[in-house]
C-alpha cells in the first residue's frame, strides 16, 4: 500500500470548472479501490459546495500566513479531503481562478504558491497530521511548484507525479513575482522555473517531477511539437523517457443503465427507450417534440480551443437543415452573445443554456443523437466517452484524446464493427459541416445507426 497525496485545484462535486474536477473525483476513488491510501488536498474556496461534516485538523504558520487545515469527506466515498483554509487568498466570490467578471485574480501566483508550500508541509509530515506521503500526485500548473519545492528537501522525500491536463494553461507570471514569492535562487534558472524572463509554474512539474503523465497517448506526442508544446516542447522531449500518455477513464456516474438524472434508463438491449430522453429534453428546453428529428448536443467551455468559432461559421447552413441543436456551457462573452442571437432567431431549432447544469448535462448525453466536439486540440476529453456510453455518437476532430477514443464511421469500420462516431481532420467549418451532414445522412438508415450505437455503447472506457 502506498500513501498518496492527490493535489488538485478542483474536485467534483465540491467545485468544477472542467474535466480536471471529474478526474480528481474518480481517479482517487479508483486508486482507493486498489487498496491505496489516498488523501486529497485543495484550497478551501468560498464557493465550495460543502456539507456540515468539517473539522479543523491543524494550524500552521508559513511566513506571515496562519493557515488552517480542515478535513471533510469526498461525497459518495470514504476519502478524506484536506482543505487549505486561508480566506485572504481563497475566500473571494468567483471560481478558483477568475473573479465574477471573468478576470484572473491579480494574486494568483501568491495564492497557488502558498497552496503548494502547504502541500509540501503536509507531504513531509510537518503539518501536525501524523501522515507522510510516499507519492505526491500533482495536477496542472496550480500544483507545479510542489515538485520543485520538494526537490529542495533532504532525502527521503516523497516521489512525485505531475499530470498535464492541458498544456495551454501554464501559470505564467512576471519575473518580478520571484521576489514576491521569495523563491530560492536555485529555482530561478532557465533549467528550472524561468521562462523567457517570466516564472512558469508548470515548469516546476515538468522539470522536477519524477514522472510526468498526460491524459492520452496522442496528446503526449502532440505536446512534444512546436504547435502544442507552447515553448516547452524541448523540455518535454528531454523528459520523454519519463513522460507517458494514459487515457482518462470514466466512472459509473455516466451509465444510462443506472443514471438517476435521465428521464428513462436504457441499455444496449433496451435502446428503444433512449427516445424518451429525447422528448424529455425537447420538452425541458421548449423545443418542438419530435422523436425523429436529428439532434446534436454540445456541452463545453465556449472558447476557441473547443472549436466554437468553427460551429458559429457554419451555423447558418446547419440551422437550415431539419435538425435541433442543444448547447450547454459558458466562456468567451463574444461567443456567448453570438450563440444567443442564433438561438433567439431559431427558437424551434436551437436551445442555448449558459452556465453549467449537471442534470441537464446528463439529459443532453442521453437525449441527443450526436454529440459535437470540434476541438482545435483536446488533451483527452471526457464527453466523447460519455457520449459513446449513451449511444450518442460523437462528431469530433482528429486530435489528442479524441483520436484515441473515437473510431470514424467508414465502410471498413462499419464492416468490422468498430465504428463509433464521426471524425474530421481539417481545422475548418467546411470540414465540420460536411461531417455533420455525413452523420445526418446515416441517421436516415435506422439499422445502420443502431449498429454504430451498439458498437459505441459496448466499448470499455
Amino acid at each position: 500500500m502506498k500513501k498518496i497525496l492527490f493535489v488538485t485545484s478542483e474536485v467534483y462535486p465540491l467545485i468544477k470548472t472542467g474535466g480536471l474536477a471529474d478526474v480528481s473525483s474518480s481517479l482517487p476513488k479508483a486508486l482507493a479501490e486498489l487498496s491505496q491510501e489516498i488523501k486529497l488536498i485543495l484550497p478551501n474556496y468560498r464557493s465550495l459546495k460543502l456539507n456540515d461534516n468539517i473539522e479543523v485538523r491543524s494550524t500552521l504558520q508559513i511566513g506571515t500566513h496562519k493557515i488552517r487545515i480542515l478535513e471533510t469527506i469526498l461525497p459518495d466515498s470514504h476519502l478524506p479531503i484536506w482543505l487549505v483554509d486561508y480566506p485572504e487568498f481563497f475566500g473571494m466570490a468567483g471560481n478558483p481562478y477568475v473573479d465574477m467578471f471573468g478576470h484572473s485574480y491579480p494574486n494568483n501566483a501568491e495564492r497557488f504558491a502558498l497552496f503548494c508550500r502547504v502541500v509540501c508541509e503536509v507531504a513531509m509530515n510537518r503539518a501536525d497530521l501524523d501522515w507522510k506521503a510516499d507519492i505526491v500526485h500533482c495536477n496542472d500548473w496550480q500544483t507545479g511548484l510542489v515538485p520543485a519545492f520538494l526537490s529542495l528537501e533532504h532525502y527521503p522525500y516523497p516521489r512525485t507525479i505531475f499530470t498535464i491536463h492541458n498544456m495551454a494553461y501554464q501559470g505564467l507570471f512576471s519575473g518580478l513575482t520571484a521576489s514576491v514569492l521569495q523563491l530560492p535562487a536555485q529555482l530561478l534558472s532557465p533549467d528550472a522555473l524561468e521562462f523567457h524572463g517570466m516564472i512558469s509554474f508548470i515548469k516546476g512539474g515538468l522539470a522536477y517531477a519524477d514522472k510526468i503523465t498526460t491524459v492520452s497517448p496522442t496528446y503526449a506526442q502532440d505536446i512534444q511539437t512546436a504547435e502544442l508544446g507552447y515553448g516547452l516542447e524541448g523540455l518535454l522531449v528531454y523528459r520523454n523517457d519519463d513522460l507517458m500518455g494514459i487515457i482518462n477513464g470514466i466512472d459509473a456516474d455516466w451509465n444510462p443503465e443506472i443514471d438517476p438524472l435521465i428521464a428513462q434508463k436504457y441499455s444496449v438491449k433496451t435502446l428503444q427507450n433512449k427516445v424518451a430522453n429525447k422528448t424529455a429534453l425537447q420538452a425541458r428546453l421548449n423545443l418542438p417534440t419530435d422523436e425523429n428529428v436529428f439532434t446534436i448536443g454540445l456541452i463545453s467551455r465556449l472558447v476557441e480551443q473547443k472549436g466554437i468559432d468553427l460551429i458559429l461559421d457554419c451555423l447558418p447552413e446547419l440551422l437550415s437543415m431539419p435538425i435541433q441543436l442543444i448547447m450547454l456551457g459558458s466562456g468567451d462573452k463574444g461567443f456567448e452573445q453570438r450563440l444567443h442571437q442564433f438561438a433567439a432567431a431559431y427558437p424551434h431549432k436551437m436551445a442555448l443554456t449558459l452556465g453549467y447544469d449537471e442534470t441537464l448535462a446528463h439529459l443532453i448525453e442521453a437525449g441527443c443523437d450526436t454529440f459535437l466536439m470540434p476541438s482545435r486540440f483536446e488533451p483527452c476529453g471526457l464527453n466523447q466517452m460519455y457520449s459513446q456510453s449513451y449511444g450518442t455518437l460523437p462528431i469530433v476532430r482528429t486530435t489528442g484524446g479524441l483520436a484515441d477514443t473515437v473510431v470514424d464511421t467508414l465502410p471498413d469500420t462499419l464492416a468490422n464493427g468498430s465504428a463509433s462516431g464521426f471524425m474530421f481532420s481539417e481545422e475548418s467549418s467546411g470540414a465540420l459541416f460536411e461531417t455533420i451532414k455525413r452523420a445526418a445522412l446515416l441517421y436516415a438508415f435506422p439499422e445502420i445507426w443502431r449498429q454504430i450505437q451498439v458498437n459505441a455503447m459496448t466499448r470499455d472506457f
